[in-house]
């Protein structure tokens, strides 16, 4: 019997067992992967942000790093991903003062035979959980959504762009 998968879940064999997916035959190219995703708050927790005053420090400052070192983590936090040599990582916040929100967006890159779709959108959440975190002394009833890939470039499947449906600044 084959171990080569039966479906396009690539992480089940032919025997429906979980196993992490043979990339050795893969080319090595350089990926780029885009994740965004928002929190949702109060105007007073927005304003604490945006003041830098809040007591556990700079907000979006802690949350930039907190985000590269979420991506740099990935592989231990989700099982079957793959240990990836990171070349690039970016986490950027926009405030948006009308919503009463931060979107994230976070990027990674590498050279390598496996994708960073899953380091983007790890780097993105664990940003947005940093937010959560260092804010929820004040507000405990933040929200955290839209967390999804927005781009991924290189490997065999080429380019994908996610439909433009912003995300609901509600979430």
């Amino acid at each position: 019997m084959t171990d080569q998968p039966l479906s396009p879940l690539t992480h089940f064999d032919a025997r429906g067992q979980t196993h992490m997916v043979d990339v050795s035959a893969k080319a090595s190219t350089h990926r780029v992967a885009l994740a965004e995703g928002r929190i949702s708050m109060a105007p007073a927790t927005l304003a604490l942000i945006q003041s830098g005053n809040a007591k556990k420090g700079d907000v979006l400052g802690v949350a930039r790093i907190a985000g590269i070192q979420g991506a740099k983590k990935t592989s231990e936090l989700i099982p079957l991903c793959h240990p990836v040599a990171l070349t690039r990582v970016t986490v950027e916040f926009e405030v948006d003062a009308a919503s009463h929100s931060v979107l994230c967006r976070a990027s990674a890159e590498c050279t390598g035979p496996t994708g960073v779709e899953m380091e983007a959108l790890s780097a993105a959440s664990v940003a947005l959980l940093t937010i959560y975190d260092m804010c929820k002394a004040v507000d405990r009833g933040m929200i955290i959504g839209g967390l999804r890939l927005m781009e991924k470039r290189g490997g065999k499947s080429g380019l994908f762009v996610a439909a433009s449906i912003p995300i609901d600044p509600a979430l």
